[in-house]
């Protein structure tokens, strides 16, 4: 039996997975998260990341890592090749063999779409759009943060929605709703209770994240007003990327594929905001698009990448 594993390596959390020559998916574990732009050790802590998961799975399994025929990575903050020289040498001087490194928004598209051709829009904690045409070219736009403009990711809509409150509670420039939910929730009596928040979200505290995000789309699924002025932001910014690459890369005459992922386009109560997107994203791009949510795991695009190209 060959044995082959694909890593999805995030901002949070990294997924490692086992499969077999047939894809099934033997095992899995999971450790913190892979990109190097988070951690202080940078590219050489990230690196230790992926080796002491790939070596959990592979434990876990009873297996040695060496047992591996291929091991194929999506990791999040690869977005320039120096970046990939740079990771690929770390992981070769720590011991791993026959392995390849793409940004994880690629995978996404090996993940979602029905023909391995497509775009995939990809809205996490943070932002990229990447694309694979049908000769087997890719393309990665956004992914830079506030270089690139980025406004869709989860760490974009937080810190936005917190301001719409603010805004509205001390200046009184706008009323929305997410100030109301915000104050209901917490049960706040004080508009100065609601920055004792602001430390908990800048820690990474998960619950208030959430709910900061949550408020957000409720408030556009509502139609107030300041929400759904950065919700067409978002829209514009994301329709605009995917018809750069709808545009930029060939897709061949017939519909253009585009997965969505990652916990903002595919696990909120988001239906306005998104159709604003698939209107926008046809109207730029002047094309037939196709968008797929995607529902299987991103870390199985690996192994469909790995069986089309490398397994031969």
């Amino acid at each position: 039996m060959k044995y082959y594993i694909g890593v999805d390596g995030g901002g949070t959390k990294t997924a490692f997975a086992l499969f077999d020559e047939n894809k099934t998916m033997l095992k899995t574990v999971e450790g913190p998260g892979s990109n190097h732009e988070n951690l202080e050790s940078s590219f050489d802590g990230a690196s230790d990341i992926i080796m002491a998961g790939l070596n959990d799975l592979c434990k876990e399994a009873g297996i040695a890592l060496s047992d591996v025929s291929f091991t194929l990575m999506g990791l999040a903050g690869i977005d320039h090749p120096f970046q990939y020289d740079i990771m690929c040498d770390m992981l070769r001087k720590k011991g791993l063999e026959n392995f390849e490194v793409y940004n994880d928004g690629f995978i996404v598209v090996k993940a979602g779409s029905e023909t391995g051709h497509a775009i995939g829009f990809n809205c996490g904690t943070g932002v990229c759009c990447n694309g694979i045409d049908i000769n087997g070219n890719r393309l990665q736009l956004a992914g830079l943060g506030e270089f690139s403009g980025d406004i869709s990711g989860g760490g974009n809509i937080v810190t936005k929605a917190f301001e719409l409150a603010y805004n509205d509670l001390f200046l009184n420039a706008g009323k929305t709703a997410i100030s109301d939910m915000a104050m209901k929730h917490y049960g706040f009596t004080e508009r100065e209770q609601l920055l004792t928040l602001i430390e908990k979200i800048e820690n990474g505290e998960g619950e208030h994240i959430r709910n900061f995000i949550i408020f957000f789309f409720e408030a556009v699924k509502q139609g107030d007003g300041p929400a759904m002025e950065y919700a067409t932001k978002m829209a514009e910014k994301g329709a605009y990327l995917i018809a750069a690459l709808a545009n930029q890369l060939d897709f061949g005459d017939g519909e253009v594929e585009v997965v969505l992922s990652g916990s903002i386009n595919v696990k909120l109560d988001n239906k306005a905001y998104l159709d604003m997107l698939y209107e926008k994203a046809a109207a730029f791009s002047g094309k037939k698009l196709k968008f797929i949510k995607l529902q299987a795991k991103p870390v199985t695009g690996c192994i469909n990448w790995i069986m089309q190209e490398y397994a031969k």
